[in-house]
């Protein structure tokens, strides 16, 4: 990893959170990397970095919460990002977890993204599952947009 702007990205049901991570990666210059894979000195020493995973049963995938807690302190900025096939409530956002725990180590947290995706979980994979379509041409291009707030953040 030798970008100084980075996306740490768990996607692991059917690929629509990777495909938001290289829309943005595309327009930040960054690597995409699994949790797994990214170096946490690397990360408390990068530009801008993302973190963003699917929805299991309210929350982020647990890889990425679990590598979150462990870095070490950074000086960068970072923005949080998750798709899912239910709305972030406004009351109990997806995201405010991991987005306190980059706040913790350091980071300048500059924003949060979050949309549909499909979703085949329990009885939804019975009828084929919600949102089977998404992200879908119009979310990957919000995508973009919001990586192009945060690359006018971080100047």
């Amino acid at each position: 990893m030798e970008s100084k702007n980075v996306i740490v990205c768990t996607s692991v049901s059917h690929g629509g959170t990777r495909r938001i991570a290289e829309a943005m990666a595309g327009v930040l210059d960054a690597e995409v990397v699994p949790p797994q894979r990214a170096d946490p000195d690397l990360l408390a020493r990068a530009d801008l970095v993302g973190f963003g995973s699917g929805v299991f049963h309210g929350r982020m995938h647990a890889d990425l919460l679990g590598l979150a807690r462990a870095l070490p302190r950074g000086r960068g900025s970072a923005f949080a990002f998750a798709t899912s096939g239910f709305l972030e409530f406004p009351l109990l956002p997806f995201t405010r977890p991991l987005a306190r725990s980059l706040a913790d180590a350091g980071f300048a947290v500059r924003g949060t993204f979050t949309c549909r995706a499909w979703d085949t979980w329990g009885p939804f994979g019975l009828v084929g599952g919600l949102h089977r379509r998404r992200p879908d041409e119009r979310d990957l291009a919000a995508a973009r947009e919001f990586a192009g707030r945060m690359r006018r953040a971080v100047g």
